[in-house]
């Protein structure tokens, strides 16, 4: 008998103790979250490790305390009617800076009004409102809001405070009103009517909920330890609800065939223990790996995201191996109750070979080569825009017009153009007292003062010690802004080599700008690292558990072309903006430098669960009959309807990402959807059976000198069936 057998066999005798046992952990991950998540999850992406950017703000501020005047956020009043002169403009100024005062949060203002002509537009009708805070920027906002329009003045506020508070409302809101309103129900539906049965249907949803609040107190004594993106939860959430949605499905599709074939209860939930529940744990050890990759990306946002999806997904694991085998305990033959008119009429049968894609397999299986060949031309044709793919960052302007921090992104754009609360940083080491370092100095603030990218030559400041220099340079518009990448690169590679070369002098750039270049750069160097990493380990993991190479090397090659469709139609809707509108996207020049990775690693995981679901059944069936074809008709066709819908939830839990205002999770949400619905048609109808009919016994091949590998047999041998009556 084998362990998940045992597992589930002792969970389902002693369903109560398993259930207060989960009861307890979900209380003290409550108790987690309330204690440590809070004021431990930011919004600030940055690269993890030593990178160019960290080494310039660690020169500068190490020499240069922060400058007392130094803007957090930027408040642009202007009137349309009254000029910065006016007795009136100045006494709605003096009115807001006192009620900002007045809320506790402002540290520092600084305006025209106390000596600083430089805070006036070029059209005198908007004036600048420098503030430097001691607090989080929630009691600003209602002040600007509320005084915005009062007397016919419009003001806005932006800045690194403001767009943290937006970015976390915006993801609160996406998490709610697409992952919780519109994902949950969807995929609800699409269990009711998979399993016919009400309770069946809201069994797995039970599941992913306790999986999600388990997860998410894990998530917090992470955080407690180190920082974490705020959009952990959003992910945590998201891949909670498919695979726990998930990985139940499988297991109590399996209980209830088992019982449909005479099986006592007891027996029934032992059996899927040892078939599908192993499964379960096969594909989620896979999934694992596959984000365990993301770990080797520099960032803390790839870190972040990656500890949410493997925490959840081993909770996930974990109640399906325990928790469920205790709930079917508990119900017995009940999972079937409230069935469903029409759908419901097969509720505890044997599971039988779906017609429509038994007929297309079969179809497939009669001209292998015509079908491999056709469906590899369309994923190859819908990969082929990969090929102008371009990472960036999608900032403030690509949020939505409502909130604050865009409003004031835009106010400053227009009437301050050169105006930035996120400049950049030039570090400049050496002996900047030779004549020879200063002209070089001169002719860098001369480059950089040319650069329409730029708002000006930039304030230079010496050390006391005369080896540093320190320039902050305004960057004109959105800091994430591919103007604004560019114009850190530019500055890096060309601006200071030209000017400082042939000097003693060193010069390193920072900012957030230039963090978010590193990023990227990052991204582009550890991708190889990454997908070596995910590929060597899934396939050896794969070869074990199947003892076949050719059947690991097929899965990993399919899993591969529905990758790089995915890709394909992403830069074909957000980049090249074919069909964005009707979907409801932004068309923008990037596609954030996280997503593709991501995808990858994500994509990869969740598609070995269909993998290994199916050519578990495959090989059960093969073992017994020894005809690949037989096998092949069978695996698909039966396990057709409950893969389908398993791709179906998850589609419907990540269009709920895709939904939101966040373009990041617009295009994460979208290449998730789109890839698995291929996996789950094309691959599994087509690619697949087409392959491993053209392979026949090459689909068992185990070279000789691989024969030590252990025997980690997915569908482990169970009790004789009881024969149907």
């Amino acid at each position: 008998m084998g362990r998940t057998e045992r597992l589930a066999r002792l969970c389902g005798g002693h369903p109560w103790r398993t259930i207060l046992a989960w009861v307890g952990a979900i209380v003290l991950a409550l108790v987690a979250a309330a204690v440590f998540l809070p004021g431990n999850l930011t919004s600030n992406g940055h690269v993890t490790g030593n990178p160019e950017s960290k080494q310039a703000e660690n020169l500068v501020y190490r020499d240069f305390p922060p400058d007392p005047n130094a803007a957090d956020e930027l408040v642009v009043v202007r009137s349309p009617t009254h000029t910065v002169d006016d007795p009136a403009f100045k006494r709605f100024v003096s009115e807001l800076y006192r009620q900002g005062q007045a809320t506790n949060v402002v540290y520092r203002a600084r305006s025209y009004l106390n000596g600083s002509p430089s805070l006036v537009s070029a059209d005198r009708h908007a004036a600048l409102i420098e503030i430097q805070r001691k607090a989080d920027v929630d009691r600003l906002l209602p002040v600007i809001a509320r005084n915005d329009g009062r007397q016919g003045f419009r003001v806005t506020i932006t800045g690194a405070g403001t767009l943290d508070h937006d970015f976390n409302d915006l993801s609160q809101h996406d998490l709610k009103s697409g992952e919780l309103q519109v994902g949950l129900p969807a995929a609800l539906v699409v269990l009711v009517l998979v399993f016919g049965a009400v309770v069946a249907g809201l069994v797995p949803v039970l599941m992913a909920i306790v999986s999600i609040l388990v997860a998410i107190g894990l998530t917090g004594l992470v955080a407690e330890g180190f920082t974490l993106s705020i959009f952990v939860i959003n992910m945590l959430t998201g891949m909670g609800l498919a695979l726990g949605i998930d990985y139940s499905l499988f297991v109590v599709s399996r209980y209830r065939e088992e019982r449909g074939r005479g099986r006592e209860q007891l027996d029934a939930i032992a059996a899927s223990g040892a078939t599908a529940s192993r499964a379960v744990f096969i594909s989620g050890s896979v999934f694992v790996i596959a984000l365990t990759g993301m770990f080797l990306v520099p960032s803390n946002v790839m870190r972040s995201l990656a500890v949410g999806a493997i925490l959840v997904g081993i909770v996930s694991v974990l109640a399906a191996l325990t928790l469920l085998p205790a709930l079917l305990g508990l119900l017995g033959d009940r999972v079937n109750a409230l069935r469903v008119p029409f759908v419901g009429r097969s509720v505890g049968r044997v599971a039988q070979e779906g017609r429509v894609w038994g007929a297309i397999v079969r179809w497939v299986m009669r001209r292998p080569a015509t079908s491999l060949a056709a469906a590899v031309v369309l994923l190859l044709a819908a990969a082929s825009p990969v090929l102008s793919l371009h990472l960036g960052a999608n900032g403030v302007s690509t949020l939505p017009n409502r909130l604050a921090s865009k409003q004031g992104y835009e106010a400053l754009a227009r009437s301050f153009p050169r105006a930035s609360a996120a400049p950049v940083v030039v570090a400049i080491q050496g002996d900047v007292t030779t004549p020879r370092a200063r002209a070089a100095i001169g002719r860098l603030r001369s480059r950089i003062a040319a650069d329409r990218a730029f708002g000006g030559p930039g304030d230079l400041r010496i050390s006391s010690k005369r080896d540093l220099v320190a320039l902050i340079v305004p960057l004109r518009g959105d800091k994430t802004s591919n103007e604004a990448l560019e114009a850190v690169r530019r500055l890096r590679h060309a601006d200071i080599p030209q000017t400082l070369g042939g000097t003693d002098l060193r010069a390193l750039v920072g900012g957030d700008t230039a963090d978010n270049v590193d990023f990227i750069d990052a991204v582009h160097r550890w991708t190889p690292y990454v997908f070596a990493f995910v590929l060597g380990l899934s396939l050896v993991l794969l070869t074990v558990v199947f003892r076949s190479l050719v059947i690991a090397a097929t899965a990993i090659v399919l899993n591969l072309l529905s990758v790089g469709a995915a890709y394909g139609l992403l830069v074909l809707v957000f980049q090249k903006g074919v069909a964005h509108n009707l979907l409801g996207f932004q068309q923008v020049d990037v596609i954030e430098a996280w997503v593709p990775l991501f995808l990858f690693s994500v994509l990869f995981g969740l598609s070995m669960d269909y993998q290994v679901f199916l050519l578990s059944r495959i090989k059960e069936r093969y073992d017994e009959t020894g005809s690949t074809n037989d096998a092949l008709s069978y695996g698909v066709g039966s396990t057709a309807r409950i893969i389908t819908g398993a791709a179906l939830i998850i589609v419907a839990v990540f269009l709920g990402f895709a939904m939101g205002d966040l373009v990041m999770f617009q295009q994460m949400g979208f290449g998730i959807a789109v890839a698995l619905l291929i996996d789950a048609t094309i691959i599994r109808s087509a690619l697949l059976p087409a392959a491993m009919t053209l392979l026949g016994r090459w689909n068992w091949y185990l070279p000789r000198w691989l024969d030590w590998l252990p025997r980690l047999d997915v569908e482990a041998p169970t009790a004789a069936p009881v024969p149907e009556a």
